[in-house]
């Protein structure tokens, strides 16, 4: 009879440690884990909406972790050929219609990449959600559009090159999908809102096929990111990576 209360009692213990939740960092971790992958190839449609007008750009990207990423524009025809590339901590931006290669520095990864509301940081991953903020768990159950997520606030390291005073993200409990991000600058004011939305499975993953950055303080603007076509299993060689392949990759 002791044993059998012994049993249930640690039994009791065991359930209660596996449902806790996890530590803010290791969800962020979770999060990138699953965005990001040791090889991503990515066909992607953007479509950057202003209240009079709107455009399609359509982008081929490669990665390598966290470390090597290559973008190329394959419309439309007037930027088509543009091509994006981080090796390590070296930003280069190719630019055909010019025969310019140009080397960028950290401090534009903050500005507008090709007009649109995503920043060069977005689609370059210069910084690291992981490496380069705190993490600290402001609730452990909030709804967004009826799913039970996760709210953590990332905070800016001292030491970390981040354009955000914070930043506020809502992590899906089930599968670690960030649903919605929240941008503030230094002051504490809203800048840019990221909702994801269209959860789809893509391979062994679930992730998000489309994505809107909305401007908080620009009516009727927005930029809509879709994804066409996500591969993590083909192994991409780092030596993909370099400045010849951005200007002869299609």
């Amino acid at each position: 009879m002791k044993l059998i209360l012994l049993f249930i009692l640690l039994s009791g213990t065991c359930a209660s440690a596996f449902s806790q939740t996890p530590d803010a960092t290791e969800i962020i971790r979770k999060v990138d884990e699953n965005n990001r992958g040791a090889h991503v190839y990515s066909e992607i449609k953007m479509t950057v909406v202003r209240p009079t007008w709107k455009r399609e750009i359509g982008i081929k990207s490669w990665a390598r972790g966290s470390n090597y990423t290559l973008a190329v524009i394959t419309s439309p025809a007037k930027e088509k050929g543009q091509a994006f590339l981080k090796r390590q901590k070296d930003l280069w931006n190719w630019v055909p219609s010019i025969s310019r290669m140009i080397k960028m520095s950290s401090s534009v990864m903050g500005q507008s990449w090709m007009g649109s509301d995503f920043t060069n940081d977005d689609l370059m991953r210069e910084s690291s959600t992981v490496n380069d903020y705190t993490h600290e768990l402001a609730a452990a159950s909030e709804k967004i559009r009826d799913t039970d997520c996760y709210k953590i606030v990332l905070t800016p390291k001292e030491d970390a090159a981040i354009v955000w005073g914070k930043v506020v993200m809502w992590v899906s409990k089930a599968d670690f999908i960030d649903l919605k991000t929240e941008f503030y600058d230094e002051d504490g004011a809203l800048v840019n809102t990221i909702n994801s939305f269209d959860i789809k499975q893509f391979g062994k993953r679930r992730l998000s096929s489309k994505m809107e950055v909305v401007p908080a303080d620009k009516p009727n603007q927005k930029t809509v990111m879709e994804i066409i076509k996500y591969d993590f299993d083909t192994p991409i060689e780092e030596s993909f990576f370099s400045q010849q392949n951005m200007k002869t990759v299609k």
